[in-house]
């Protein structure tokens, strides 16, 4: 069942230097329990695509066109108080850095008692519980004693875990992910991994999960959403995509990816740089990258489906013999 619907979304930034289009007609859907990952190299626009869906892009951004579907309601034009009823509370968000999620002065009970009555007329002893409850999900060893701890006296993936922890208080419906491991070393990051997953699979929660790594959504996600310059450029399920990418710059990010086959061997790499959004060429903005590319990428490709779940946004799609891997 369909949770969360994005049609044609299209977030900008009005500047002096002209109109950034961070999130250029981004559409795609969510059903309940489903984990998407939605990758890119930095400033491809999946940050900011998240951010929209709560209604976070703070001026000179502004949701610009297109529809936001959450559980059949309409959340694009949403006040601030009606968005706030549902941040934290149905749709949750943890961010890269848990930092930005805790409070360095308060200790973790604290915080995390707040986060529960901001939303739930409970005593404090049920908010209390709650909390130390949720931390024993993530897997926070002495879960009662740690909640008298302050953020400073976690490491970063325990901070990681409490930030995952509060975003779970509620049960949310979607939790959006941007990028929660990417500061944390791999086992730390494995941890978090199959935590998450566990969870998702546990608590029905749907999730976004944003990165620029492949190798973090290729155990993860069921399904991949590839951006590229704030458009969508490729989809269908993770395993799919990555064993036969049609589009040619998903094929360049795979290929970026180190290999261990290739020990000693120089790294594979996308040619040029990711376009200004102030500034996109012509057409089809992978095109003066692209090594597939011809005179019709001046024009701008459509969003088709290819079947099995798989779409692609690309004049000249790699052939099954370029895609096989």
């Amino acid at each position: 069942m369909t949770l969360l619907q994005v049609e044609n979304l299209q977030t900008h930034f009005h500047t002096r230097d002209g109109i950034a289009r961070a999130v250029d007609g981004v559409s795609f859907t969510l059903d309940r329990g489903e984990i998407l990952g939605l990758v890119g190299e930095s400033g491809s626009g999946k940050s900011v695509t998240g951010f929209s869906i709560l209604g976070l892009i703070d001026p000179p951004g502004r949701i610009a066109g297109g529809r936001i579907l959450f559980d059949g309601a309409e959340l694009t034009g949403l006040g601030e108080s009606a968005l706030k009823s549902l941040r934290g509370k149905r749709i949750a968000m943890i961010f890269q850095d848990p930092m930005m999620t805790l409070n360095p002065v308060l200790r973790i009970d604290t915080q995390m008692v707040e986060a529960v009555r901001a939303h739930d007329r409970v005593s404090y002893r049920a908010a209390l519980d709650r909390s130390r409850r949720a931390l024993e999900k993530v897997g926070i060893p002495a879960p009662e004693a740690r909640l008298k701890s302050y953020p400073h006296e976690f490491s970063g993936g325990m901070r990681q875990r409490v930030a995952i922890a509060i975003a779970l208080l509620h049960e949310p419906d979607v939790i959006i992910a941007d990028e929660p491991t990417t500061a944390l070393d791999v086992t730390i990051q494995a941890q978090i991994l199959a935590e998450v997953q566990r969870l998702c699979e546990e608590t029905g929660v749907a999730m976004i999960w944003i990165t620029h790594d492949l190798a973090v959504v290729s155990g993860l996600a069921d399904r991949l959403a590839v951006m590229y310059a704030g458009r969508i450029v490729e989809t269908g399920p993770t395993a799919a995509v990555l064993s036969a990418p049609r589009h040619p710059y998903t094929s360049g990010l795979i290929d970026s990816v180190p290999q261990g086959q290739n020990h000693g061997s120089r790294l594979r790499q996308i040619d040029g740089m990711t376009p200004s959004l102030l500034h996109l060429p012509q057409g089809c903005p992978f095109r003066p990258r692209c090594k597939h590319a011809q005179a019709d990428c001046t024009g701008v490709p459509e969003l088709t489906e290819l079947g099995d779940g798989r779409s692609l946004r690309c004049f000249h799609p790699l052939s099954d013999a370029e895609a096989k891997r």
